[in-house]
């Protein structure tokens, strides 16, 4: 399907940004802030970087709610991952993220897909991911469709993990028909490290190199941070190409280029970042941001 860009006067008048996620209010607010009307470039970069999935915007209040400071606590909200000291000169690593929405629509990759990301968010800070640990939540059993989910979404979490090398050690699964349309997954991962190599997602240095590599990019996962955040409906069902199609070997391959470069040539690195589900656009904007 080919895209066909619209005018920022077709954009205010025919509202294409409540598709990708943004309300009304949110539209105004960012037209307001750069100054001009948003055009369709723009538009798709605020709905990503807006999104639940990026921005965490609904559920923050929430989150607030935890405790993220103590003395043991070497790094909290802010990076890619948490970062806790247990003594002896080493920390532990750890990280969780849902993928429900992209889980519903395409199972396997969806499920697959979301263990990657926080691999990568583990590696990225300097960590050798050790262990996967996950939380599902599925409708009711009896149902075919819950069947179907169930067998994908656990073949997708232990396919890419067990594929990079990285045991599900753990976790739990709940059923209840509140979940028939959409089940919760939520992948864990956990790294070690010396607690005095930890990596950050900084971006400084007039003129220094910036290098973008791991997968190839292709059509697959285009808007997925606004799709990641969306409400399931029927229509989408049939929308899989804002899913990401995983390459766990070569993230294998990737880890095992970070982790030399975090571990032996430290001098060489500023700051190190898993692109995110919004890709360029916020790893770029949240290194330049720290």
């Amino acid at each position: 399907m080919v895209h066909v860009e619209m005018s920022p006067e077709a954009i205010a008048t025919q509202k294409p940004y409540l598709d990708l996620g943004l309300t009304e209010a949110e539209y105004d607010r960012f037209a307001e802030l750069i100054g001009h009307q948003p055009n369709d470039t723009e538009i798709g970069l605020a709905s990503g970087m807006w999104s639940e999935h990026c921005a965490y915007k609904y559920s923050k209040p929430v989150l607030r709610q935890f405790w993220t400071k103590n003395e043991r606590v070497l790094m909290g909200p802010g990076e890619g991952a948490g970062v806790i000291d247990i003594g002896e000169g080493k920390a532990v690593v750890f990280k969780a993220e849902s993928h429900n929405h992209p889980s519903a629509v395409e199972p396997y990759e969806g499920a697959a897909t979301g263990v990657g990301g926080i691999i990568r968010d583990i590696f990225s800070i300097g960590a050798k991911p050790v262990a996967m640990l996950d939380s599902l939540a599925f409708g009711d059993i009896e149902q075919p469709h819950t069947q179907h989910l169930v067998d994908r979404i656990v073949a997708g979490i232990g396919g890419y993990g067990n594929a990079i090398g990285i045991p599900t050690v753990g976790g739990e699964t709940n059923f209840d028909g509140s979940y028939t349309r959409n089940p919760l997954v939520n992948a864990m991962c956990v790294g070690i490290m010396d607690k005095d190599q930890i990596q950050k997602g900084k971006a400084a240095g007039v003129g220094n190199a910036l290098i973008y590599v791991g997968a190839k990019t292709g059509r697959d996962g285009i808007n997925g941070a606004s799709f990641a955040s969306g409400d399931f409906s029927d229509e989408e069902a049939a929308d899989r190409s804002a899913v990401q199609v995983g390459d766990p070997f070569m993230e294998k391959l990737l880890m095992d280029a970070c982790l030399e470069i975090t571990g032996h040539h430290q001098e060489a690195l500023v700051g190190i970042q898993d692109m995110g589900a919004a890709g360029l656009v916020s790893s770029s904007v949240e290194m330049a941001g720290k």
